[in-house]
């Protein structure tokens, strides 16, 4: 594809994540021409509407990639359609249900000669390439991710985050973990334990204990039931001093002093990389944070604590 050709865009699952960061993304970016929608529910003006991607892919709307945002546990099958009709596929984070699935994909798209895109926004917020050079720099000693928020805030009334797949507490984790996995050593589960409402399927809060490949312990605190101020911190005490990554990776301080600092665009950037891989034939779909998922889900002890009504 011709660096100068928009890419004609679909997008499915017309959700509050569509409409707060998708569309925004799209209208600004000269990269792209949005053609099509589908959605059970929803619409968006000005392109070709329908109900299903199944109907969108049969239409004569010619179409060279698809944005998936509908839950997880309903992307796989709507990606591989996609792939399998020759489309670039973009997934919404977290890009499936399970590692085995994506997986599948990735050999998928491979096969088709499509690209794909599992996409970590978090890795994009301003400071977090800042990060990442501090470490590489250093030598780490420990890590701790802290991510605690108000459910009820971010994720009103959206039944299907508290079903079986449908990542409760780890759907805002797996974005601490999709920074840490970029910026920190490789390294895995030891320990876990995970808290589930007794009216619910998916934790509610969740502790996993980590080692990092080269022995540095790290440790994540993920909760859904904070209220007030919000809390997405991923701290590092390194022999270069004591690094704080703050505001879901929007701030990098050393030892109380400000480095690094900007603005989020995190969408923008998820869709700049998406079309510099498009046009290279190339994929990105890291499931590294989606494994540290899983292996949670695996390790952990579980907590039953009480219910969570909304």
């Amino acid at each position: 594809m011709s660096s100068r050709t928009p890419i004609r865009l679909g997008i499915v699952g017309v959700g509050k994540i569509v409409r707060d960061q998708h569309l925004p993304a799209l209208e600004k970016d000269a990269d792209y021409l949005l053609v099509a929608a589908a959605s059970r529910n929803a619409t968006v003006e000005g392109v070709a509407n329908f109900t299903t991607i199944d109907d969108m892919l049969a239409s004569d709307v010619a179409i060279d990639a698809v944005s998936l945002c509908q839950p997880p546990q309903v992307r796989y099958q709507a990606a591989r359609a996609a792939i399998e009709a020759g489309k670039h596929v973009f997934l919404e984070k977290p890009p499936g249900a399970s590692v085995s699935e994506v997986e599948d994909l990735k050999a998928a798209a491979a096969q088709n000669g499509v690209s794909l895109f599992a996409s970590w926004h978090s890795r994009y917020a301003p400071a977090v390439e800042a990060a990442r050079s501090f470490l590489a720099a250093t030598t780490l000693r420990s890590a701790a991710i802290e991510w605690k928020e108000d459910v009820r805030r971010w994720h009103p009334n959206q039944d299907w985050i508290w079903r079986a797949g449908g990542f409760g507490v780890f759907d805002p984790g797996i974005n601490a973990l999709s920074i840490a996995t970029h910026i920190l050593p490789p390294m895995y589960a030891t320990s876990a334990t995970l808290h589930f409402p007794d009216n619910r399927d998916a934790p509610i809060a969740a502790q996993i204990d980590f080692r990092a490949s080269s022995g540095q312990p790290v440790s994540a605190d993920f909760d859904w039931r904070q209220t007030g101020p919000q809390t997405w911190n991923i701290t590092a005490d390194t022999e270069a001093g004591q690094m704080l990554l703050s505001l879901g990776g929007a701030r990098l301080e050393v030892d109380g002093r400000v480095l690094q600092e900007g603005p989020d665009m995190e969408y923008p950037m998820l869709y700049r990389r998406f079309a510099e891989i498009v046009r290279a034939g190339a994929s990105d779909a890291d499931i590294a944070p989606l494994q540290h998922v899983a292996d949670a889900f695996m390790l952990g002890r579980r907590s039953v604590v009480e219910a969570f009504h909304d």
